[in-house]
Formats: C-alpha cells, structure tokens, sequence
C-alpha cells in the first residue's frame, strides 16, 4: 500500500518537529478499478459509496481492520483491483492507497465486501 503525501507529510512533522496529528477513530473505503494513485483520485469505481472501516491495534510494523467494509447494490459491471483509505465518508483527505490481494469482478447486482481483518496495512 502507498501512504498518500498528505499523510506522510503530517508524519514527518509528528516525528521530526513534534507537530502534532490527530488520527480517525474510523476511516472509509473507496473502491477503484486500476491504481488510484497517492491522492486516490485515479480510476474510481462506479460504486462511489465509501465504506466506513476501523482498525485494531498496530503491531510489528501492521495494523489490520476490526471492521468489515461492505458494499451493497452495486450499479455497474467492473473489475475491482485497487482501493483507497478517506478520513471521511465524503469528501476530505486521502490517506493511503494500495492493492487488492486480488482483483474481483463484479456484475450489477452484486454484493462485495472486505472481511473483518482482512485489510492490512503495513509500514517496512
């Protein structure tokens, strides 16, 4: 997954200037259909509902979701292969992008969501 530049920007101020940051006690999900890149505005999904999700502790470098993200009534026929985190349901500020473990094609009609603790982020 890639930390989108605002994000790491608030880092680098937290740890190096000790500038504070305030995190989310949720964040959402946007679905997209071909890497959305930094600012998660590259390729969204038809279905452009975010879908709130929120995270356990982090460990060893990773934190995974506690929450699943789910989407219902999909409206249009594509391939998912990409989402992006939000610090709001509408609107507001990308924080991190990255892959789906694999892309999954959806028809109209369908449900799809991320399992409880399925969604991972990782810093190396």
């Amino acid at each position: 997954m890639t930390i989108a530049d605002t994000l790491e920007t608030a880092l680098l101020d937290l740890v190096f200037r000790n500038i504070a940051y305030t995190g989310h006690a949720t964040l959402y999900v946007k679905l997209h259909t071909a890497d959305p890149g930094e600012a998660g505005a590259t390729a969204p999904a038809g279905n452009t509902t975010r879908a709130p999700v929120t995270f356990a502790a982090a460990a060893a470098g990773a934190i995974a979701s506690n929450s699943a993200a789910s989407w219902t009534n999909v409206n249009t026929a594509e391939t998912y292969s990409h989402i992006s985190l939000w610090d709001a349901a509408s609107a507001g500020v990308c924080k991190w992008t990255g892959p789906l473990s694999a892309p999954k094609t959806v028809a109209i009609g369908d449900n799809f969501s991320i399992p409880s603790g399925s969604l991972t982020v990782t810093l190396d």
